[in-house]
């Protein structure tokens, strides 16, 4: 069985086609693949598989390293856009593909970069049922009470303004403690920023991941809550693993634009192949 690994500001991937599965992609056979040292290694695995609907390239389902399936990645999801491009699946420059999380539209600009229609953020959703139209509450963390922005992008994201200190703060202990806050039944990730005119510096605590270089729809979650702070569009969001640009319109319409790349591509061994054929979930 074939596989790719691709990578977007450090965030890593595995890349499997469903069709070539011998199993369902189970949550224990994800945990195993991601593992650095009895598997292969990554920040999550994508599987791509062809769409029943024909308005779509293809289906794309996204899984954290602890085995449990994000409805949207914005790196995962260029890395993807352009494996698809690379593999042949399309010839289009513009095209779309389903997620859990509805359909995005992305735009191919060079052979290593595109653009990417998130689709249209909100501020109120199911992910925060306690939370008010604006999407602001409190929480307590690491000793002391955060204000924060609720922001879905298809996922969750509890997006934190932070003046001073940003670089200094314990993201392993206290993005811990606001992912599995009582607030976010589904749990949440979580940024910390500051802003400086139309640019955002922000560090990434990921649901199911841990800290983390970098993540798509954790930048477009820290410029939406940049922009509703009167940040200009577009905005620029600097990651531990690089730049991000985010597009945010009036109406909270995200394009995402930056690059992805593949890093080595391989086939499983018969070993681990059976090792993964043996768990039961």
């Amino acid at each position: 069985m074939q596989f790719e690994k691709w990578q977007a500001l450090g965030n890593d991937y595995l890349i499997l086609e469903a069709d070539a599965l011998p199993w369902e992609l189970s949550a224990g056979r994800v945990r195993r693949l991601c593992d650095p040292h009895f598997g292969i290694g990554s920040d999550g695995v994508l599987l791509l598989s062809r769409s029943d609907d024909p308005s779509f390239v293809a289906e794309l389902r996204i899984f954290n390293p602890d085995g449990s399936e994000a409805e949207l990645s914005g790196n995962g999801a260029r890395e993807a856009i352009l494996y698809l491009r690379r593999h042949g699946w399309t010839d289009a420059e513009t095209f779309s593909i389903g997620t859990v999380a509805g359909p995005i539209t992305p735009t191919i600009t060079s052979e290593r970069t595109c653009s990417v229609e998130m689709g249209r953020a909100t501020t109120q959703s199911k992910d925060f049922p306690s939370g008010g139209p604006d999407g602001k509450g409190t929480l307590v963390a690491g000793g002391r009470a955060w204000d924060f922005q609720h922001v879905s992008i298809g996922n969750p994201q509890c997006a934190i303004l932070v003046e001073e200190g940003l670089e200094d703060l314990d993201l392993a202990a206290i993005g811990s403690d606001i992912e599995g806050d009582e607030m976010f039944p589904n749990r949440t990730n979580v940024s910390f920023l500051r802003v400086e005119g139309s640019r955002v510096r922000a560090r990434i605590f990921e649901r199911g991941v841990g800290e983390t270089l970098s993540s798509g729809t954790g930048a477009s979650g820290a410029a939406v809550t940049a922009f509703l702070d009167g940040a200009e569009s577009p905005i620029v969001v600097e990651l531990d693993g690089g730049e991000l640009e985010v597009e945010v319109s009036k109406d909270l319409d995200i394009r995402l634009s930056g690059w992805a790349e593949p890093v080595c591509r391989g086939e499983l061994s018969d070993e681990l192949l059976a090792a993964l054929g043996s768990l039961d979930e």
